[in-house]
């Protein structure tokens, strides 16, 4: 088996992302390992209009570390929140690189056609880039609290 000491989870903040997030949890309770929970803000957006380009700040720091903050899983667990600004790939895979972790758990949102197209992935990028083993994670589309809280508890599907 592949000793697994430290996992990566970037974060949107989406459901998917929650959902490999505490699949990252349980992973790292059953390893032994810590997750460091990684929100990657881009320095700033631009919104076009008829007036000319907008440059609307992104999120504060502060708030969104407060936001991993308040995501920490029950137990023991360790867990490292992190809010880095960039590229969000860049980010992610400089990251992974900077705390040599043995694996990268992050959701996906499976988005198909021109969308993909047009947006591209985070995912597909990162896991064609990774130093290490990337899981992707889609979030089932029905899902309900209920029916994946076991994952982080440790307990049986209902």
């Amino acid at each position: 088996m592949v000793p697994i000491q430290c996992i990566l989870h970037p974060t949107d903040f989406s459901q998917s992302s929650d959902y490999a997030f505490r699949l990252a949890c349980s992973l790292a309770r059953d390893h032994g390992a810590v997750v460091v929970h990684l929100h990657v803000m881009p320095s700033f957006r631009v919104y076009g209009g008829e007036m000319g380009a907008v440059v609307v700040p992104e999120h504060d720091p502060d708030t969104l570390l407060e936001k991993l903050h308040d995501l920490q899983p029950p137990g023991a667990l360790r867990v490292e929140p992190r809010v880095e600004e960039g590229n969000p790939v860049t980010r992610i895979l400089e990251t992974a690189e900077e705390i040599g972790c043995d694996l990268i758990v992050m959701g996906t949102h499976g988005r198909t056609g021109l969308t993909r197209l047009l947006m591209g992935s985070v995912a597909d990028r990162v896991v064609r880039k990774a130093p290490c083993p990337v899981l992707t994670v889609k979030a089932p589309l029905r899902l309900k609290e209920s029916e994946f809280s076991h994952v982080l508890e440790g307990a049986t599907a209902p």
